[in-house]
């Protein structure tokens, strides 16, 4: 495949000798590319550069027969988004949460009248297996239609050990159907379900000495999270969490900092890949997030669908030097989108992002948060050949129409999704 004519390629190639995530100024480095051209061949990318150099270039003037040649016609590529914080594994949308936020009830108080997370367990629990990996593919097709490729899917809305299972197993059978990347994540310790309410370190075993052991022996994800949050779980519960994880081989990630402020210091032992939400940080916690390469994962999404007047504050991660990511966090409950733009428009809107940052920490940022930066994320010979053409003349455009798709075309390693 050879993509030519790019008005704008962004490469998100970094002129920094340092490897790890994009922090401070780095964020605004795109290495744009105009008139670019970009050689693909069996779903990995083998050359980028200029169209008249690609032009030029032997091997393709003898071979371009062979090749699937795209006129990109002065459009803008960009490497595919990297969305790595999602929750696709439910069934139904919360539509009464919805209707009781903007009659003015709070998270905490839908929560407690039996909204929120646990009002999606039943739907998950009685569903088949089949039904929750059609949910998920479904899902996974239109995030790649707005110019996402690799996703992290999280379970989380079963919260039993055979639900949990199902839902992983669910994810696993939508991944090897989409020709994208799919990255899964055991979420058992969302909540503490009702029925272990007031004694929630049963609980806390069941996700230690059942879950994680048969999730990492099955294969079934790469990643623990806990939410780790006002009415979720404590730190001293997460603490055990992450040590199974550690345990059986898995990563860690956390939401964290949503809801109220929880002290960072006690889980960097685990090196987290990544910290999820983080609107009450301390500034000694950020001080030494800027000194690792865990993550801090923004979700804008969320504030907006929740009514929030506040956002994750960015500048002051970014001027410390933390590297931060942008993800959808879609879910039934507090961010029902699909959408990177739309993310990526918030941030820049809300939490004061400059369109360029928003760019990298929803590409080569996300891939530093789910660990997968050697081959995702950027637009680089041997990395695989996940790419978005987005109908638009300026790469600020994706952020700036916000509510509106101008994604026409995605690559998923290697295969190409038209959408326009």
């Amino acid at each position: 495949m050879l993509l030519t004519n790019i008005g704008q390629l962004l490469t998100l190639r970094s002129s920094s000798p340092n490897s790890g995530p994009r922090r401070g100024v780095e964020l605004k480095e795109l290495g744009i590319i105009r008139d670019g051209a970009v050689l693909c061949i069996g779903g990995k990318i083998v050359s980028v550069g200029p169209t008249k150099d690609a032009l030029r270039d032997p091997w393709i003037r003898k071979s371009r027969k062979q090749l699937t040649e795209i006129d990109c016609a002065c459009k803008v590529v960009i490497p595919g988004f990297v969305d790595s914080h999602t929750h696709p594994v439910f069934v139904s949308p919360r539509l009464v949460d919805f209707e009781k936020r903007i009659e003015g009830a709070s998270y905490d108080e839908i929560a407690a009248a039996g909204g929120g997370i646990r009002s999606s367990l039943e739907g998950v629990r009685k569903a088949t297996k089949s039904v929750l990996k059609t949910k998920v593919l479904a899902v996974l097709q239109d995030m790649a239609a707005h110019g996402t490729t690799t996703v992290e899917a999280k379970s989380g809305y079963g919260l039993t050990l055979e639900s949990e299972l199902k839902s992983l197993e669910a994810i696993r059978e939508a991944a090897r159907a989409w020709p994208g990347t799919l990255v899964p994540t055991l979420l058992g310790a969302h909540v503490v379900p009702k029925e272990f309410e007031g004694c929630s370190q049963k609980y806390v075993e069941i996700v230690c000495k059942e879950m994680i052991p048969r999730a990492a022996r099955a294969n079934l994800a790469q990643f623990v999270d806990v939410f780790c949050d006002r009415g979720a779980f404590a730190p001293e519960e997460t603490e055990q969490i992450f040590a199974a994880a550690r345990e059986h081989g898995l990563s860690v990630r956390a939401h964290m900092g949503q809801l109220s402020e929880t002290p960072l210091a006690p889980f960097l032992r685990f090196s987290p890949a990544s910290f999820d939400h983080m609107d009450h940080v301390n500034s000694e916690d950020v001080n030494q997030l800027a000194k690792l390469d865990t993550v801090a994962t923004l979700v804008p999404g969320a504030n907006y669908f929740l009514g929030l007047k506040s956002y994750p504050d960015a500048r002051r991660f970014i001027e410390a030097g933390v590297p931060v990511a942008l993800a959808t966090d879609y879910n039934p409950g507090t961010s029902p989108t699909i959408s990177m733009p739309m993310g990526m428009s918030l941030a820049c809107t809300q939490m004061k992002m400059a369109p360029a940052e928003a760019i990298a920490a929803a590409t080569i940022n996300g891939a530093w948060a789910l660990r997968l930066a050697d081959h995702k994320g950027s637009i680089e010979p041997g990395k695989d050949a996940d790419l978005a053409v987005f109908e638009v003349e300026d790469y600020r455009e994706i952020a700036y129409w916000y509510g509106a798709n101008h994604c026409q075309m995605t690559v998923l390693n290697g295969v190409i999704a038209a959408h326009g």
